[in-house]
C-alpha cells in the first residue's frame, strides 16, 4: 500500500488496539549480551517434562501455570526494547521441575506493541514496555540443549492483548482441528514471571519439525512460511524464494515438489487446475479450510491479497509438504482477527471484498474498506480459483460444519466451558493489574463473538 495509506492505517491502529501480523516468527539475531546468566540445570531423566509428550501441555481440560525466572538485568534489557525481539537467559519452571537456562523474548509486530511501547513513533515500534503483558516465546533448545520440553523446542504465549473476547485464536484452532485439518494446537495458560502473576495467555503449538512430527505419519518433509505456490502474476517462484521461506530442512533444501506442483498450476487451463489440485492435495481437507476460513472470516488470513508498490501477497499461513505422499497441507495462522468481519466490517483493514470465488477489477488491485487499503481478488489466483470451482464439495462441507463442529449446541457449551475454566484468572489478572481486562469488558466481547457466530450459521 502507499505510505499516504499505511500511515492512515497505523494511525487507526494507535487509537483502536488492531493487530497487523507480519512475519514475527522468524528467528531473530541473538547479539551478543553481558547480561546475568540463568543457572545450568542437569536434569536427571526422572522429570515429567523428559518423560510425557506434548498432549499433556495442550489438554484442553486444563489450565497450566508456567513460570519464567529472569535475571534482573536480563528482564530489565527485555523490558527497555520489546521491539528488538532479542532472547536472554532465563528459567523456566513447570510442574516443580526447572528447566535452565532458556532463551526468553517478546515477539510481535507494529499491532502488537502498539500502545505498549514508550516510544511516540507507533510506525516504528521501539522503547520501554508499558503495557503488563506482551507476547512471549521461550526457546526451550537454547545453546547446546538437547532435551526437549514434553516433546516441544517452543513454547510461545500470545497476550491476547487485541481480543477482549479471549477466545478467537483457540476457537479458531478448535474449529479447523475438528473438521479434520492439520492445525496447531491451542490452549489458555497462565504466565508468572519472577514471582508476579502477568495474566493470562493463550498458548498456541509452534509450527516447526515438531508439529510435523506430531500431525504427519510422513513426518520429514518442508515447513514453508507465508510462501504461496504462484506470485500474484500466477507465475512460479525462483528456487531461492521457496528456500527462503523454509521452517526446516533449510540445510539441505529440496524445494522441488512445491516448485513443481506451482509449474503445473501455471500452465494448466483452469479445466485442468482441477486435476492438478488433487494430485498435490487432499481435497475434503482443502476444502474444508475454504469453508472454515469464509465462515469464521479469517479475513487476515491467506485468502486476502494484500497489495503495494512491488505487488500483492497474502500472508498469516503455513506450507507443510509431504515428501514420500507429494501432498501438501494449508496450515492456519494468526486467528486473533478472525470473527470480527461477520456481521459487518468492523475491521477496516481486514475485510475481504469479494464474496467466494468472485473477482472484479479485471484482476488488477483496487483500494477497498474504511481507509482504501489496496487489496486484489483471490480468485485471481489459479489455485483458490481451483478451490472455487469446486462448489459442490464445498457446499457439501459447509453443510457438515454448519450442523456438526459450528453448530450451536456444539460451540455455546464450549464456550462456557472455557469460560469457568479461565476466570478466576481473568479476574486475578484485573485485581493485579490497572490496565487487564475488565471481566465486564470480557463479558461483552464474549456475547459479540458468540452473535457474529449465530449470524454466520445462519447466513
Amino acid at each position: 500500500m502507499t505510505d499516504y495509506y499505511f500511515k492512515t492505517l497505523l494511525l487507526f491502529i494507535l487509537f483502536t488496539g488492531i493487530s497487523i501480523s507480519c512475519s514475527e516468527d522468524l528467528e531473530p539475531e541473538i547479539k551478543p549480551l553481558d547480561p546475568e546468566q540463568a543457572p545450568v540445570i542437569i536434569p536427571d531423566g526422572s522429570e515429567g517434562y523428559l518423560n510425557e509428550d506434548s498432549d499433556f501441555i495442550f489438554d484442553q481440560d486444563s489450565l497450566h501455570t508456567y513460570e519464567l525466572i529472569i535475571p534482573e538485568a536480563n528482564y530489565a534489557f527485555l523490558n527497555n526494547d520489546p521491539a528488538e525481539e532479542e532472547y536472554v537467559e532465563a528459567s523456566l519452571v513447570f510442574r516443580g521441575d526447572t528447566i535452565s537456562p532458556v532463551g526468553v523474548r517478546y515477539k510481535g509486530s507494529i499491532g502488537a506493541f502498539v500502545n505498549c511501547l514508550s516510544n511516540t513513533d507507533w510506525s516504528n515500534p521501539s522503547g520501554r514496555k508499558t503495557c503488563t503483558k506482551l507476547s512471549m516465546k521461550v526457546k526451550i533448545n537454547w545453546g547446546e540443549r538437547e532435551e526437549k520440553f514434553y516433546k516441544l523446542k517452543k513454547l510461545q504465549f500470545h497476550s491476547m492483548n487485541n481480543d477482549p473476547s479471549q477466545f478467537r485464536e483457540r476457537l479458531g484452532y478448535h474449529l479447523f482441528k475438528e473438521m479434520d485439518i492439520p492445525t496447531p494446537r491451542c490452549v489458555h495458560a497462565r504466565l508468572v514471571i519472577n514471582g508476579e502473576f502477568n495474566g493470562l495467555f493463550a498458548l498456541v503449538e509452534q509450527v516447526d519439525g515438531r508439529f510435523a512430527k506430531y500431525h504427519f505419519d510422513d513426518d520429514d518433509g518442508n515447513i514453508y512460511k507465508e510462501k504461496w505456490p504462484l506470485d500474484d502474476t500466477g507465475n512460479p517462484f525462483p528456487s531461492e524464494q521457496y528456500i527462503a521461506a523454509l521452517k526446516t530442512n533449510e540445510e539441505n533444501a529440496d524445494v522441488q515438489i512445491i516448485k513443481s506442483f506451482a509449474q503445473s498450476l501455471s500452465t494448466s487451463s483452469p479445466e485442468q487446475i482441477s486435476d492438478v489440485i488433487e494430485e498435490y492435495m487432499d481435497i475434503p481437507e482443502i476444502m474444508s479450510y475454504c469453508v472454515i476460513d469464509r465462515m469464521i472470516r479469517h479475513e487476515d488470513g491467506p485468502l486476502h491479497w494484500y497489495c503495494n508498490d512491488d505487488g500483492c501477497e497474502s500472508h498469516n499461513f503455513y506450507w507443510y509438504e509431504e515428501p514420500n505422499n507429494k501432498k501438501l497441507h494449508l496450515i492456519p495462522w494468526d486467528l486473533d482477527n478472525a470473527f470480527e468481519n461477520i456481521i459487518q466490517n468492523f475491521n477496516p483493514v481486514t475485510p475481504i471484498a469479494d464474496e467466494w470465488g468472485e473477482t472484479r477489477n479485471n484482476c488488477k488491485p483496487f483500494f477497498f474498506g474504511l481507509f482504501l487499503t489496496e487489496q486484489k481478488s483471490a480468485a485471481c489466483d489459479p489455485l483458490t480459483a481451483g478451490w472455487a470451482s469446486n462448489l459442490q464439495e464445498y457446499q457439501s462441507l459447509q453443510n457438515t460444519f454448519k450442523t456438526g463442529p459450528f453448530a450451536k449446541n456444539k460451540i455455546d457449551p464450549l464456550i462456557d466451558k472455557w469460560t469457568e475454566q479461565i476466570m478466576d484468572a481473568t479476574v486475578e489478572a484485573k485485581n493485579l493489574h490497572g490496565d487487564a481486562l475488565s471481566i465486564t469488558r470480557w463479558e461483552n466481547r464474549k456475547t459479540e463473538l458468540i452473535e457474529q457466530i449465530d449470524f454466520a450459521r445462519e447466513n
